[in-house]
Parts: structure tokens; sequence; C-alpha cells
């Protein structure tokens, strides 16, 4: 399989792979979007994410509790949730926003697999 260097991605596909690089829970993405997608509803942006994720490159996750070995607690992703179940769960716009109390727990976030490291940047 060949992948394309991250210039030959959209600027809106650059955007989730930084966010996913980065680990970031999915409202992340806003920061890193052009006009019109940022002032835009977060219905425009999945059928952006969702062939990223067909591709194999992103997985959507949410975060749970996690404790390092040395007792700190964190947070990490959960396994990804399942691409079927994907539609709806992007469909709902409360996920696309940071949550009032700012903790991060149950959040959506964007992980790189294995075959998205692979991809030149």
């Amino acid at each position: 399989m060949s992948y394309p260097a991250t210039d030959q991605l959209s600027s809106a596909e650059r955007a989730f792979m930084i966010n996913a690089t980065e680990i970031d829970i999915l409202p992340g993405v806003w920061g890193d979007l052009d006009e019109p997608l940022v002032s835009g509803p977060a219905s425009a942006l999945v059928p952006i994410l969702l062939p990223l994720v067909d591709r194999g490159w992103i997985e959507v996750c949410r975060l749970v509790p996690w404790t390092a070995p040395d007792g700190t607690l964190g947070e990490q992703p959960e396994p990804p949730i399942p691409i079927q179940d994907l539609p709806a769960v992007l469909a709902d716009a409360e996920n696309w926003e940071y949550p009032p109390s700012f903790t991060w727990l149950g959040c959506l976030t964007l992980t790189l697999t294995e075959a998205g490291q692979s991809i030149p940047r």
C-alpha cells in the first residue's frame, strides 16, 4: 500500500491527522481547520473524518481512566469505536464541543493507527 505525504491531503484532512498525531480530543480539530469549515457545523466534518477512518489511518476512541505504573492517574484511549457505530456517534454535536467541566474522560479522541503513523509528514 502506498501512502500520500501529508501535503497531498486537503487542509481539513491534515487537521484531522494533526489531531490524531497529538491524541487530542475531537474538539481540538477546530483549532487546525480553515474557513469555511471552522465556522460551519460539525456535520460538515463527518464526511472528511470517516474516509480517514475507512482508510485505516485514524481511530476514534473514548478516553478512559488510566493509572501509570508509578500510581499517577491519567487518561488513555480505549479500543476504537466500531466503524458501523461512528456515524451515529459523530452525529452527536456534543462530541464536537469541549466539555464544560474540562474533564476529558469519556470524550472522543483521535489516534493514528500504525498505517497512519507511516504516512510521510
